[in-house]
């Protein structure tokens, strides 16, 4: 089986209670994680596939904007 490194972007929106737009960014940034291997052993067998390792290299916000609730 060969490796390959595979390079993914992906973005998420986050709704976060904070006292400032500069508090609610770095929570964000800070108390969100990398997404795990979720697949399993039957996907694995099936598609014939490993992951073995997620690393986040990207990390930043571009924009956040206080939404109103009812």
């Amino acid at each position: 089986m060969k490796t390959y490194r595979v390079e993914l972007t992906k973005s998420y929106l986050v709704t976060v209670s904070a006292k400032t737009k500069k508090q609610a960014r770095r929570i964000s940034e800070f108390f969100t994680n990398d997404i795990q291997d979720i697949s399993t052993i039957e996907n694995r067998e099936k598609e014939k596939f490993l992951i073995e390792n997620i690393e986040c290299t990207v990390n930043e916000t571009f924009d956040c904007r206080e939404i109103k609730t009812i």
